[in-house]
């Protein structure tokens, strides 16, 4: 049996790999940060020709129909190289709803758009995992009232994937009489977020949605997430360890200083270990479905330990040139950080776990 990646999977990763080096350098990341971009359309456009915008999206509808392990492979070339593009919502969270609970002429009429990167998703699920005081979707009828914060990919979003308080989902359009959209930045300025508002919207419902569909999109997101976080953390280290070969203190690299090799030796021992556990989280998805839960909520509160470990100390071994913007290496902290909080916090997500191994009610 083999456990490692195939050919096919390698080279597509190394593909979409080299097309971010390029197109997402560190750069073009500050550059779009600064102008507060909701993304950048010319990095989506590239991703949208190598295919990988419908990655999850079926042949017949113009896309990939690959995995959900596939799927996790390109969200950490998005993390390592801090891509300022609407992947987990517009990629993965939308295209997966629609497919598990839309209609075939919802399919028809928005799974090609989103495969050919024409159309980018927003994706208001937060208030499944915890609603806030005063947020949440009511709807009557085919009608939403309400509020949903921390939308993902909502800035620039032509459409929304929304869950109301029930379980149900609902596709709302950008340009629909009634909704108000407020983008708001995060500490990671490469992927804002956006607080929708609704008053007496009239939307379409997914018919085939509930609250297992929900939590199914969930569970992909908090995989990518994951996900992100592991290349986040990959291109940390790998800065870390460039820069204590070229650093001198005392005359020496510090890379020869014992404490810094130990710092970089554990943020590698560290990190290692979560690539295999990202890995069977997105094969869960699609073949042991009865583990997809726990597993995304397994990979999502360890990579976010772990992750914050690997920021703080790739910026240690930096010392004063880790605060600087020169370096950069603030976007991927920020990138982690973010992605520690998104579709749920550790502790939340351990809770989560808990009451799914029946160890607490």
């Amino acid at each position: 049996m083999e456990f490692a990646l195939s050919e096919e999977q390698r080279m597509l990763q190394d593909t979409v790999g080299r097309f971010l080096a390029d197109a997402s350098e560190l750069d073009i990341v500050r550059k779009s940060a600064e102008a507060h971009e909701a993304y950048s359309k010319a990095i989506w456009s590239g991703f949208a020709e190598l295919g990988v915008a419908g990655i999850l999206i079926p042949e017949e509808f113009g896309g990939l129909g690959l995995g959900m392990l596939e799927a996790a492979l390109m969200s950490e070339m998005t993390g390592r190289h801090v891509a300022p593009i609407p992947f987990v919502g517009t990629a993965v969270m939308a295209p997966l709803a629609l497919v598990l609970a839309g209609s075939d002429e919802q399919k028809a009429a928005w799974l090609p758009r989103l495969a050919s990167g024409e159309v980018v998703a927003g994706v208001a699920v937060t208030e499944a995992i915890g609603a806030r005081d005063g947020a949440g979707v009511n709807v009557q009828g085919d009608v939403l009232s309400g509020s949903a914060l921390f939308v993902i990919d909502g800035p620039g979003a032509d459409i929304f994937i929304v869950a109301d308080k029930e379980g149900a989902l609902f596709l709302v359009e950008a340009s629909a009489k009634g909704l108000e959209r407020i983008d708001l930045t995060t500490i990671d300025l490469t992927r804002p977020v956006s607080e929708l508002r609704f008053e007496n919207v009239t939307a379409e419902r997914l018919p085939n949605s509930g609250p297992a569909v929900v939590q199914q999109i969930i569970d992909a997101g908090r995989t990518m997430v994951a996900a992100d976080t592991l290349g986040a953390g990959q291109m940390m280290i790998e800065k870390a360890v460039d820069y204590a070969k070229e650093r001198k203190q005392f005359g020496r690299v510090i890379g020869s200083f014992q404490a810094v090799k130990h710092l970089c030796a554990e943020m590698a021992a560290e990190l290692e270990p979560c690539r295999s556990l990202v890995w069977y989280a997105a094969y869960a998805q699609d073949a042991i479905p009865e583990e997809g839960a726990l597993m995304s909520c397994h990979a999502k509160a360890h990579l976010s330990e772990v992750g914050r470990f690997v920021a703080r100390t790739s910026t240690e071994v930096h010392g004063g040139m880790g605060f600087t913007d020169l370096v950069g290496l603030h976007y991927w902290f920020k990138r982690i950080g973010l992605d520690r909080q998104l579709l749920g916090g550790p502790e939340r997500v351990r809770e989560e776990a808990a009451r799914l191994q029946g160890w607490a009610a």
